[in-house]
Parts: C-alpha cells; structure tokens; sequence
C-alpha cells in the first residue's frame, strides 16, 4: 500500500481556513490545524491547499480536439491536468450523427478508465447539435431539432452529464422536461429566445446557461432576452472568464446576479499550444493575441486554463475562497458530486498547491501526483 501524502499550508474546508496539514491517499484521511479567521494572505504565510478544478466544458487542449475521436481526449486530459483540473466534461461540437458517435465512442473509452497523470473525465456535454441556427457562435452549421430518441442513443455511446439546448426550437421545451427527468443537466445556450423563453425552460426543468452572455439573445431594458432570464431566474450559470469572452463589467453583474455562477475555459485544441492554426470540430481556428478566433474574427472557444481562470477571477477583486467556489466546488454541486469539489475527509483526493502569486505548485488527482513539466 502507497504511504499517505502528507500536505503543510492553509487548507481550505467547507468551513472555512485552517492552517495545518492535510493527509491523503486516494481520498482525504484527515485535515487538521487552527481555523483562519481571515483570508490567509491577509495574515499569514503558507501555500494555498485548494480543491482541484472543475471544468466542464473543454473542446480540447494539447493540439487536440474532441471530435476527432482516437486518443485526443486522453491528450488535452493530460494537458488540463497539468493546469489543476481534475475533472472535466469532454465537449462537443455541431455535427453530423455519424461523427458526433466517433467522437462519443472516444469519450467513453476515458470515462471508463482514467490512465495515470490525466484528469477524470466525468462523461460529456453535448453542446449541439440542438441549437439555434441563428446563433451557432463559433459551431459548424449542422444544428438539427432535438428527439428523445437520438439524444438515448447519444447517451447510449458515452454518458451525457450535460446537454445545451435552445428552447425556443419546436419541440425542444417538451424534450427538456424528458431529458431533465433523465438526470441529463439541460443548459440553454446558442439560443435566440426571449426572456420568456428562459422562463419557461427553467420551470420545464433546465438547470443552467452555457457560457453566459455569449451566442444568447442580450439583455435590453424592455427586452430583457435569455442573459435578463439568466440574471433575473438562474441559480447556475457558466461564464467564460478568459477577460475577453466577457468584459469585467459583466461577470461583476453576473456575480452579483446568480448565486452559484462557475467557470468553465470553453478550452479548444490550442489551450496550451503556440501560436498557429488549430482544428475545433469542422473548423480551422487561428490562435493569436492571446485568443482563437474563426477567419471572420468570431472569437472560437478559448486558450483558456482553470489555474488562469482563478488568477483572473481574483485579479478583479474577489477572494480567493469566492474563486474556489466559482471554479471547482460549485461545479461539482451542479453535477450532485458530494464527493468531489471539496476538501473534506473522505473526499476524493483532488487537491492543488498554489503559491504565495497563485502559480501551481502541485496538483492531484484521486491522489496521484501530477508530473507538472511542461505545463
């Protein structure tokens, strides 16, 4: 049997800081300290012990993209790793059936086994095909309206956690009761739909919004559209905080609107890459001036990381608990994962160290040591 790990620092519980150690194998035997009154860079020294991240929704990384099927998903789970993520949703794009299956086919060979240094792949979000025409964003334009029976067989091929539906499609408020009672997380997004729209496929059983204020109708004073349903109704909502998807006027507004707003990197194959041309599902996408954007200039996904998500979130002021929240616990929650997300005994083990700067200093998943070179 492995000796327990043994972590020193300001751990942060469910209850709030203690400064002492943390022991671990694959779950969290002990922690044990003194409670911190007060937010640890305030009046002491020490690394920061935090719940490994949480990213649900990840195109890609490491040069590749989910949809192309084979070992890519192993691949950007290495990279995301090596950045903090512990889980993860693999995601998807609009496409044909027939590739959509070879995409999800891949997926589930990493559902089943997580391979050493790799993030856990908790299952999928299928982000499309079941979206708005009107506002495919950066997706390939094969959106198709949603049935009961495709989205069985999808689920059939890998597990759907998660599923992004414009409600405003014939037919898709009646699916998203289905799906919902399916223990599917029903997300509206790439959706052209009123604020009355939102309204009712919250009351039908839809749970979130993807990626907030991006491909979803605006908010006007007298036409509040889906981002005034989000901000009026949403318990849960995912935001971008890449500071380009978003400006930070907004994510302040989205912050003081919805209780439990998290952070996903919307991570394409050119999250942890050079400059230069990558693939997202059909399309060539350009990585350059710190985004990834489709010829046209529409920004495409992101070259965003969670420990950069967390650095950014703390960079406009919030604390560093608040942070962890919005990029791992809150995530966990909206998934029902009592057992990750969080640093309590009998927890799995996934943990990361970060600096006095907030630099990564170390990352676990289910206990294993993350070899971080390269990250």
């Amino acid at each position: 049997m492995n000796t327990p790990t043994e972590l020193h620092g300001n751990v942060l519980t469910p209850q709030g800081w203690t400064h002492g150690s943390m022991v671990f194998d694959q779950r969290i035997r002990s922690i044990d300290g003194r409670p911190l009154r007060r937010e640890p860079r305030l009046i002491d020294e020490g690394d920061y012990i935090l719940p490994g991240f949480i990213d649900l929704h990840v195109h890609g990384g490491g040069g590749r993209d989910v949809m192309e099927g084979g070992d890519a998903v192993q691949v950007l789970a290495r990279l995301h790793a090596r950045h903090g993520t512990t889980s993860l949703l693999a995601t998807t794009m609009t496409a044909p059936l027939a590739e959509l299956e070879v995409a999800l086919k891949a997926i589930r060979t990493s559902t089943d086994t997580r391979p050493p240094g790799h993030a856990r792949v908790l299952g999928v979000h299928l982000e499309g095909p079941y979206i708005n025409p009107g506002k495919l964003g950066a997706q390939p334009d094969f959106a198709i309206e949603a049935s009961l029976e495709q989205v069985d067989h999808l689920n059939s091929l890998a597990p759907i956690r998660l599923i992004t539906i414009a409600p405003e499609v014939d037919g898709h408020l009646k699916l998203v009761c289905k799906l919902a009672h399916r223990g599917m997380k029903v997300q509206i997004g790439h959706t052209d739909g009123s604020y009355d729209d939102g309204v009712a496929a919250l009351a039908h059983g839809a749970s979130g919004f993807t990626h907030l204020f991006n491909a979803m109708s605006g908010f006007h004073h007298r036409a509040p559209g889906m981002v005034g349903a989000a901000l009026a109704h949403a318990q849960y909502a995912e935001l971008i905080p890449d500071l380009l998807h978003v400006h930070p006027g907004a994510i302040r507004a989205a912050l003081r609107s919805i209780p439990r707003l998290f952070c996903v990197t919307d991570s394409t194959a050119a999250a942890g890459m050079p400059d230069g041309d990558y693939a997202l599902g059909r399309q060539v996408v350009h990585k350059c001036a710190g985004g990834v954007r489709l010829d046209d200039g529409t920004l495409a996904g992101s070259i965003l990381t969670m420990d950069q998500a967390l650095r950014n979130l703390i960079s406009l002021g919030m604390d560093v608990a608040e942070a962890s929240l919005r990029t791992s616990t809150y995530a966990a929650d909206y998934l029902g994962l009592a057992d990750r997300g969080r640093l309590a005994t009998g927890c799995h083990a996934d943990v990361v160290v970060l600096d006095r700067q907030f630099a990564l200093k170390a990352v676990y998943v289910e206990g294993e040591e993350i070899d971080l070179a390269d990250a």
